[in-house]
């Protein structure tokens, strides 16, 4: 059967112009109309994050520009409301403190500490946590048990473990008790530069282990086991299946568990605060710490200079992440 359309009385349909497209507002409109329950769901975590994200961000950026310390900001002293007289300098800030006279105490030293610090962290934290979990994805009588005492570190608070630690690495702690019966050395671990560092590492080290072994164990058993047994009838050794099997197929899980360690490692706070204090060790002080004591540690309060160290910290996380993804996709476009 054929169906006649008489174009003559049909209604001429309107079409666009070549290369116009719809206005800003008029596809806001229809976007608002077509995905509005999205929009309704999302709105009070977007609100959120502006609150408790965006504006302190903001706020700190601007900071940065001026000289605000505690005796120049606005204040209430009991009835008396004091007005804010700090002025806007523009980057003196950064370029003080990152070419000053004396930059290299203020904020490279620190830095260079900061960065040996998170590649000795992420170090053992991968290769400990690697191990265990190879460990643990073995078939043996009492694995859960082990699996449970493992990742104990890990369910304890922070400032519980770290301030265990505190007492045991102290001069009369267990540790030193320990290696004087063994007549060792017994480092002065909380009083002395680099054994401070040597703790600090070894305390993080403790408390990150069992996040990058569980992540770890989840990408062990996610591997294809019809693999290992291809490579063993190939007559791979144990060395050569790890190699090629076990490393190539961790390193999605790899890569974004190295990715969370050194940015969650580059800003531990908790840690190096907790074990030394906020004003002692000022050698043994990482970034963070050293932002902090600037804002809060001292007298006056910096509140300027420590803004500047929390938009640097910022600005070499992003820098790092985005050389790191870049190396990532280059490194899988050239296995491909």
């Amino acid at each position: 059967m054929t169906v006649a359309v008489d174009t003559e009385t049909a209604p001429p349909r309107q079409e666009r112009a070549p290369g116009r497209r719809p206005g800003l507002l008029s596809r806001l409109r229809r976007a608002g109309q077509k995905h509005w329950y999205a929009y309704a769901m999302i709105a009070p975590v977007v609100i959120v994050l502006g609150v408790l994200v965006a504006y302190p961000l903001v706020r700190g950026f601007y900071l940065t520009l001026t000289d605000a310390t505690s005796l120049n900001s606005a204040r209430t002293i009991g009835v008396n409301h004091i007005d804010a007289t700090y002025e806007f300098i523009g980057l003196h800030n950064y370029a003080d403190i990152l070419w000053g006279p004396t930059a290299y105490e203020r904020f490279w030293s620190h830095f260079l500490w900061t960065v040996g610090w998170t590649v000795a962290c992420v170090a053992l934290h991968y290769c400990l946590g690697l191990g265990l979990a190879l460990l643990l994805n073995q078939k043996f009588r009492g694995r859960v048990v082990y699996r449970m005492l493992l990742i104990l570190p890990w369910a304890v608070p922070a400032f519980v473990t770290v301030f265990s630690w505190r007492i045991m690495l102290a001069d009369g702690g267990l540790v030193n008790t320990v290696l004087g019966h063994l007549h060792l050395p017994q480092p002065a671990w909380l009083e002395d530069t680099s054994w401070q560092r040597v703790a600090a590492i070894l305390v993080n080290t403790w408390c990150g282990v069992p996040f990058m072994m569980v992540s770890l164990l989840g990408g062990l058993q996610s591997i294809d086991a019809n693999l290992y047994e291809a490579a063993e009838m190939d007559g791979a050794s144990a060395w050569q299946r790890f190699r090629h099997v076990t490393l190539p197929g961790l390193r999605p899980v790899s890569a974004t568990v190295v990715l969370l360690g050194v940015i969650w490692t580059f800003n531990q706070f908790a840690i190096i605060f907790l074990l030394f204090g906020g004003t002692s060790a000022p050698d043994a002080q990482i970034l963070v710490t050293w932002a902090y004591r600037l804002g809060f540690g001292q007298q006056p309060r910096d509140f300027a200079q420590s803004a500047t160290y929390g938009v640097l910290l910022l600005s070499i996380l992003v820098v790092f992440t985005t050389f790191y993804r870049r190396w990532l996709n280059r490194n899988e476009q050239s296995t491909l």
